[in-house]
């Protein structure tokens, strides 16, 4: 009773629904990329049930996949953790969920930067915490301030959380901004940070990638840094997350874990271990066409009368201003899905009021398609 139900999944079964009764729906809600998980990947996955890899693996992950995160993480962040400092989970979420889960209690405060991911705040009271919802607007590219984040701070506070590229609006920290934060954050040494890097390989414009534990160093023992394959390799339903941490944290979650999921799917885990170790220039490709979507899909919200869209660095999300035409963003997406089939997610979702969260993951023509249902609608 303490939490709501995530508005990006209610909105896409909806949408899902529709199209099962025959309408015609173009869904821009989810946060999938539409590509087909790589043949290398799906066969490595069925390798393992052929060889037999189909029982109870170590519960956090078995030491092939956890070595790939290592060299994954040495690899692209510069960041050097041993066995006993990796968790891989069945899926990115329980990563987070896990992190709270054995951190905080009754009274413990989280702060989350907003426009924010739905479940943030939600995992948050699942733990009896209180998440501390700081609102950044436009004009910092909803990035977290150091003025900011100090104002938030207080006694009870346990984590901060930076998502970045951020879902829902793309933004993304640099190593500059990043190091920024730090310095405030050095004032306050019993605050754990948590790095939501999921969007890691989906950046455009030749941004430079940086994660806080690679930007301030000295942080890196109170820094959990979170990832996964889900958006990057096209692995959303394959549900393996991992993160790298303290080793006290790390202990504590695989406790966790003992009494509640126990391990992720074990031929999961070997397709994950395909991905991580296997060829990595497709990225390359994926890039370019998500960054075209992006242009197109923010170049036409912008030529839309009462639409304001900032161009995101990364993820595949554009975060469109409607309030000059309604603050009531929830309805509008609703009579926008019913009466044009396409859908999207209400900025409030996110903590954020008068947006309109769209997804680019999506095939060039659905997004002509989309842009010029939306126009007929606003008419």
């Amino acid at each position: 009773m303490r939490i709501g139900t995530s508005a990006t999944m209610a909105i896409t079964q909806t949408a899902r629904d529709m199209h099962a009764q025959g309408r015609d729906v173009i869904s821009l809600s989810a946060g999938e990329p539409d590509f087909d998980t790589p043949e290398h990947i799906r066969l490595a996955a069925s390798d393992a049930i052929n060889s037999g890899a189909t029982r109870y693996t170590a519960v956090d992950g078995i030491p092939e996949l956890k070595s790939a995160i290592i060299d994954k993480f040495r690899r692209d962040n510069d960041l050097l953790y041993s066995a006993d400092q990796i968790t891989a989970a069945p899926g990115g979420k329980p990563v987070i969920f896990n992190a709270l889960a054995v951190t905080i209690g009754t009274g413990d405060e989280v702060i989350i930067p907003a426009p924010c991911w739905v479940s943030y705040p939600d995992m948050v009271k699942l733990c009896g915490g209180t998440p501390i919802v700081v609102p950044c607007e436009a004009s910092t590219g909803f990035k977290l301030t150091p003025t900011a984040l100090k104002a938030a701070i207080t006694p009870r506070t346990k984590w901060l959380i930076l998502n970045s590229p951020s879902n829902p609006t793309g933004a993304a920290y640099t190593a500059e901004e990043l190091r920024a934060l730090a310095d405030i954050l050095r004032s306050h040494p019993e605050v754990m940070i948590l790095c939501d890097d999921i969007y890691e390989h989906l950046v455009y414009d030749d941004f430079e990638f940086s994660t806080m534990a690679q930007a301030a160093p000295d942080l890196f023992d109170r820094t959990l840094t979170m990832n996964g394959v889900s958006k990057a390799y096209a692995m959303t339903g394959w549900r393996i997350g991992y993160g790298g941490g303290p080793k006290w944290l790390i202990d504590a979650i695989r406790k966790y874990m003992g009494q509640t999921t126990s391990n992720p799917a074990s031929m999961c885990q070997w397709a994950a271990v395909a991905a991580l170790n296997g060829d990595q220039s497709f990225l390359k490709g994926w890039r370019e066409t998500y960054s075209a979507r992006r242009d197109y899909v923010v170049t036409g919200l912008n030529a839309l009368s009462g639409i304001r869209c900032l161009m995101p660095n990364g993820a595949f999300y554009a975060f469109a201003d409607i309030s000059e035409i309604t603050l009531d963003d929830a309805a509008f997406a609703l009579k926008l899905l019913e009466e044009t089939g396409v859908a999207t997610v209400p900025g409030s979702a996110f903590h954020a009021p008068g947006h309109l969260r769209l997804s680019y993951a999506a095939a060039m023509p659905e997004l002509e398609d989309a842009l010029e249902r939306l126009s007929r609608f606003l008419t």
